[in-house]
């Protein structure tokens, strides 16, 4: 038995603005990573191999902000998260603003798996990047002609945009994957290259442990995706985790309290992918969509974009 989601990000996602074929490049992203993250699975693999593995495919996939696709800061620069969580011994490795990191999801796997350390940021986390052998990437593999416009078309203002097209300005930009294994074991992991035109070393939600990340096998496993800075205030991920401890919620009456109330409530956009021990799914968002896919127990697969 096994359980899989994946997402590539939540907000204003307009079916009137979306072409049949940038629908179809979008699903056919999703389900790149979803097939990765399933093959491990089906052959017994962990869940942590397996969310890394789906999160590898979306940072590769241009459309996506998360690697190969991520977004412009101020200054023209390319500054990537990403975090990385086992439920089975909480061990959790993130890394932050890094900027030649191909992947940056397998750095924060080198990190839980090879250093003494959480987190890592900025050019520390790409000098370990060098020790462990990272694959690193020159700008020019980052640079995509749609995310450089967006970045020109408010570089001169005050602006930052979390957006990944330039029809709106709240399309929340970030990807991950939780998973349970065939061995009761649970894995969330998340990456993004944050906000376009961002600023002074700007660090989001996706990064930080508890906050857009979370796995424990005892509850579930979360990948979140809105406005850091609001997920980060709320606690989003841990929160969910702490309702079904402490208060014995299920995954969706502690989904549906923290996505559509307690964030409304703080005017906090966005969603979440989120599993339980038992294979449960939930897919919440108090956006008008979120780039989301899962398989569950029984092998049925959905895809989804709109609400």
């Amino acid at each position: 038995m096994f359980t899989l989601a994946i997402h590539g990000g939540a907000g204003t996602i307009n079916s009137s603005l979306m072409t049949p074929e940038l629908e179809a490049q979008y699903l056919h992203g999703l389900s790149l990573a979803l097939n990765a993250g399933k093959s491990i699975l089906t052959s017994g693999g962990s869940a942590t191999d397996a969310v890394v593995a789906a999160v590898v495919e979306l940072e590769n996939f241009p459309l996506f902000n998360a690697g190969k696709g991520a977004v412009f800061n101020h200054i023209g620069q390319h500054e990537m998260d990403a975090a990385l969580m086992s439920g089975s011994d909480l061990k959790a490795g993130a890394v932050c603003g890094v900027k030649h990191i191909k992947n940056p999801v397998l750095l924060a796997k080198a990190v839980m798996q090879q250093s003494e350390h959480v987190m890592m940021a900025g050019d520390g986390a790409e000098a370990f990047g060098k020790m462990v052998g990272a694959e690193f990437a020159d700008d020019a593999y980052f640079h995509t002609d749609q995310r450089y416009q967006q970045w020109l078309d408010i570089r001169d203002t005050d602006q930052f945009q979390l957006d990944h097209s330039a029809a709106s300005n709240k399309k929340m930009g970030t990807v991950g994957a939780v998973a349970l294994d065939s061995h009761g074991h649970l894995a969330a992991a998340t990456s993004t290259g944050g906000m376009t035109n961002k600023r002074f070393g700007r660090v989001g939600d996706s990064p930080v442990i508890g906050a857009g990340t979370y796995a424990n096998d005892a509850t579930c496993a979360i990948s979140c995706t809105g406005h850091g800075e609001l997920f980060l205030r709320a606690v989003v991920a841990y929160d969910i985790s702490c309702l079904i401890e402490y208060k014995g919620y299920t995954l969706k009456e502690a989904c549906d309290l923290v996505v559509m109330k307690k964030l409304v409530d703080i005017k906090g956009e966005g969603g979440l992918i989120a599993l339980d021990a038992h294979g449960n799914i939930e897919l919440p968002f108090n956006s008008d969509g979120m780039y989301r896919a899962s398989v569950d127990v029984n092998g049925n697969e959905f895809f989804g974009i709109y609400r």
